[in-house]
């Protein structure tokens, strides 16, 4: 039977479809012209047509005998077929993967010992993830997926990678439908080159200038002196993004130059930052590695004429510079500048009156060329190399010699430092180097939150928070200890590409992305504010507990049941009582209905309400639907944490001091019981209290008289600040 066409969304291509038509040897013209959301449909010449991903991956598998067989094969791929959909639900993503991690651990196929289109299934998921399932991939989170993904594209490569090439962008999902409309004339087994060039481009579609792939080297390169934020973020994925993208590599390269703010805590907190980033670099290097072949340099450039020694007050030499001035000292001779490097070089007290600064141009527009400092005498042990060095070069002298020494292609800098890219070109020039190519991208600003690690230390060093890790900082410890999931992260600066234009973006869309990857999966729990909380008596209730176990997540099997333990009296909030009126039905989440028949109230305020149990009463018709957990012993304490920003203001104006801006009032303690299920919830472990919200566990269950600590996780809707 001759076929016309197969017709898909251009935003939603049938990769499995597509797929598996390769692998049967099947030509089909592809036409990427139906309206979002449609199945695919395969046109035959004779007018007959089949529609939808299940029956079409059943008939091109029919064609290669795919599909099983005997009746169990035929229903075990069945079964996969049915769950492969899951893959491409963006909440739900890496919990399928670590449950198909599991399922293949001693696995080669998904059904029984031979490939089928259950195996296409599957595959085509992952790779339509993209760049998600890549950075997977990289982090060797999931050993058995990630193996058996290779196994499957180590036999079929040749068809697979002809279709993802086709069809997969850069960030994963469905390329463009330009891209894809550009296709319609290659079909599905047309030339994977042609149909995979690129039209049009998306906003993280970028290129890096005389880019060669699998000849790329790129580093991430933080200071030792902080732990990694948001901001810094950003740079280590725009490297990681390149770095796949043209096949290359990326160094971890610590710029250890300044002993004074600079610590081995920082170094390795910094690495596990990196890691948890998913990031993947070829090696370790660190700046002070090369620290005798940057005063080699330093030394050559003096006796070369293009630096020299200055004993200019630190003060006077900013004024100087400001204003175009040329030092006293520019134009000594290289045998007295070279007298005084000595001096330098022994940390003695005039070598500590001293500085190396380039001789580049004290007129030049751009102040960042009249002759920076290349070198200060600082007599401080550096923490990896001790009291070696009583000298140490300056981040603007120390990086072009690096990068180039390295082999670095391209060097990823944030716009703040334009004005220095021409020092940095002219540097490498005076030092006869390679020119590495500087790629700008725009930095990462967060509103109401400080990116300075001066003023991060601050809060630190004076007890406004609880060390880098706080929930309160933007720190990447920071955050995941409040409960961001990393992949939120990596979703939330993806979709900003790699962008020069100034980013000022709001925590409520980082916090939006979270919440549609937990929401889907993480359990529910139940827990009533303490204070005032209102003991609810049904006279018709269970005249003695009993227990019923309901799932932890109605649309999530995963999550697991709990057990709840049902009463004649019941804790209910204190908030919830005061909007019951007498004779009022209301619904008792995951029970039934109930009709208070009386409100007592004494001369405390202290509420008591009376009522009966209506269990056949229609949920839809109340108004309240309350939550609430049985008086029993066996409830656990919480203290539920919440945070705000650390400064009042959205964004600090230039000059204007931070600590004007300080918010008095940051973190929030509420007391509460919780369900005894609770007792099992991991540090780590993300939930969510109905009715209350999502929350993060800081500190489980150890002891009854000991709380279990709930930290909030904003969920992206506006929110007053704390009182």
């Amino acid at each position: 039977m001759n076929l016309k066409s197969l017709s898909f969304a251009a935003e939603t291509p049938p990769l499995s479809v597509l797929a598996a038509a390769k692998l049967a040897g099947v030509s089909v013209p592809a036409d990427a012209s139906l309206p979002p959301d449609s199945p695919p449909v395969l046109h035959f010449s004779n007018g007959r047509k089949l529609s939808g991903v299940l029956p079409l991956l059943r008939y091109f598998g029919g064609i290669a005998s795919l599909c099983g067989g005997d009746a169990f094969q035929e229903a075990k791929i069945a079964e996969w077929l049915e769950y492969a959909p899951v893959l491409s639900v963006g909440s739900a993503f890496e919990n399928a993967c670590k449950h198909l991690d599991e399922y293949v651990g001693s696995r080669t196929f998904m059904v029984d010992h031979s490939f089928s289109i259950a195996d296409i299934a599957i595959w085509s998921g992952l790779a339509g993830a993209g760049l998600r399932w890549e950075s997977l991939r990289k982090s060797k989170k999931y050993l058995n997926l990630t193996r058996w993904y290779g196994s499957i594209l180590a036999e079929h490569g040749d068809a697979l990678n002809q279709i993802t090439a086709a069809y997969v962008g850069k960030k994963g999902g469905a390329k463009s439908k330009e891209n894809i409309a550009s296709q319609k004339s290659n079909g599905v087994n047309g030339d994977a080159e042609k149909a995979g060039t690129p039209t049009t481009r998306g906003k993280y579609e970028v290129e890096l200038p005389e880019a060669e792939v699998g000849k790329v080297k790129l580093r991430f390169a933080p200071e030792p002196s902080g732990y990694l934020h948001i901001g810094h973020s950003k740079a280590a994925l725009l490297n990681t993004y390149f770095a796949q993208k043209y096949k290359g590599e990326v160094i971890l390269r610590f710029d250890d130059t300044n002993p004074a703010k600079e610590s081995n805590e920082f170094v390795d907190n910094l690495i596990k930052d990196v890691e948890t980033l998913g990031v993947k670099y070829e090696r370790i290097t660190y700046t002070s590695d090369y620290f005798p072949e940057l005063m080699k340099m330093a030394e050559k450039l003096i006796f070369e004429g293009k630096a020299y020694v200055d004993d200019t007050p630190r003060e006077q030499m900013q004024k100087e510079r400001m204003d175009g001035i040329e030092s006293k000292c520019r134009n000594h001779s290289k045998e007295e500048n070279l007298k005084l490097w000595e001096q330098m070089i022994a940390g003695s007290e005039r070598g500590l009156q001293c500085c190396v600064r380039g001789k580049l141009d004290m007129q030049d527009p751009n102040k960042s060329l009249r002759d920076p400092v290349y070198y200060r005498c600082n007599p401080m042990p550096h923490h990896r190399i001790g009291a070696k060095y009583k000298v140490y070069p300056t981040y603007d002298f120390a990086c072009p010699f690096v990068d180039s020494i390295e082999g670095i292609t391209h060097a990823l800098r944030s716009s703040e430092y334009h004005d220095r890219n021409a020092q940095y070109y002219w540097i490498q020039g005076d030092m006869g180097l390679r020119r590495v190519h500087i790629y700008e991208f725009s930095r990462l600003n967060m509103v109401y939150t400080l990116l300075s690690k001066r003023k991060l230390l601050w809060f630190v060093q004076n007890e406004k928070v609880n060390g880098w890790d706080d929930p309160r900082f933007p720190t990447v410890q920071g955050i995941v200890r409040r409960g961001l999931k990393i992949e939120a992260l990596i979703q939330f600066i993806l979709e900003m590409g790699a962008s020069k234009n100034l980013n000022l973006m709001e925590w409520d869309k980082l916090w939006t992305i979270n919440k549609k990857i937990i929401d889907p999966v993480c359990p529910r729990h139940t827990a009533v504010i303490e204070e005032g909380r209102v003991l609810l008596t049904l006279s018709n209730g269970p005249d003695k507990p009993f227990v019923r176990m309901i799932p932890r997540h109605k649309k999530y099997e995963g999550a697991g049941e709990k057990a709840t333990t049902f009463t004649r009296s019941i804790w209910i909030d204190r908030a919830d009582a005061e909007l019951i009126s007498v004779d009022e039905e209301v619904t008792l989440m995951d029970w039934g209905n109930a009709i208070v028949k009386k409100i007592d109230k004494d001369q405390d305020g202290n509420l008591a309400l009376t009522g009966v149990l209506h269990l056949e009463g229609s949920v839809k018709t109340t108004k309240l639907k309350l939550t609430w957990l049985p008086q029993i012993d066996e409830l656990v304490k919480l203290s539920l944490m919440e945070f705000d920003y650390l400064i009042t203001k959205k964004k600090l104006e230039e000059g204007e001091d931070f600590l004007d801006v300080i918010n008095p009032c940051t973190e929030k303690e509420t007391a509460a019981l919780g369900d005894a299920n609770m007792r099992n919830v991991k540090r780590g472990d993300v939930l969510q209290l109905e009715r209350k919200g999502y929350f993060r566990c800081d500190i489980p269950y150890l002891r009854p008289s000991k709380p279990i600590v709930l930290f909030a996780i904003p969920d992206g809707r506006q929110q007053a600040g704390l009182k």
